[in-house]
């Protein structure tokens, strides 16, 4: 799967690369290199991050699912108990 920016988040990137490189390691990297680092990035380190986005994903509906049977669970043949508690003599 390709990850895919729009062409804002392409824009942005590219503009956050470029000053990472002048801010952080005192080199200029052009417009057309940071749009290749870029593009590497997205193809080899991309589908790691976006795998790890679907497993946490993943396991966070899993806990929620798991949490369901509690949160939703209705006790059956229940109608009697309520007459139990009460205290009313029960009929023989």
């Amino acid at each position: 799967m390709t990850i895919e920016l729009s062409k804002e988040d392409r824009q942005q990137a590219i503009a956050s690369i470029e000053r990472y490189f002048h801010e952080h390691l005192q080199e200029k990297i052009g417009n057309v290199t940071a749009g290749g680092l870029l593009g590497f990035i997205l193809e080899e380190i991309g589908p790691t991050l976006y795998n790890r986005g679907v497993a946490d994903a993943q396991a966070h509906l899993q806990a929620r699912v798991s949490d369901l049977d509690f949160e939703v669970h209705e006790e059956e043949f229940s109608y009697w108990r309520k007459f139990d508690k009460v205290g009313k003599p029960r009929a023989r």
